[in-house]
């Protein structure tokens, strides 16, 4: 993990349009936080089925934010009219 806290925040309008990209991004922020293939590949993965299902409820856009700070990555989706998806993980 690099030494300086970051935080990244994307506003995801359409999330199956731009579901290749969006794997893309989460790839390099994750990445950036010092993690490798198979915890970015799940995170990814896990991420992409938060996003999907929000999109088959008709909730197409939200905020995903990435906050690395105190030695933790904390993930946040947000939708208006829902409850936050989030999860913290430990960084490297």
């Amino acid at each position: 993990m690099p030494d300086q806290e970051f935080f990244f925040a994307i506003d995801v309008a359409d999330e199956p349009a731009f579901g290749h990209m969006i794997g893309e991004v989460l790839a390099v922020v994750l990445a950036h936080a010092g993690f490798k293939g198979p915890t970015i590949e799940e995170l990814t993965d896990v991420l992409r089925g938060v996003l999907a299902e929000g999109a088959a409820n008709g909730q197409r856009r939200c905020d995903v934010r990435f906050q690395a700070s105190a030695g933790q990555l904390q993930i946040v989706v947000a939708r208006a009219g829902a409850a936050d998806w989030r999860t913290t993980r430990p960084l490297p």
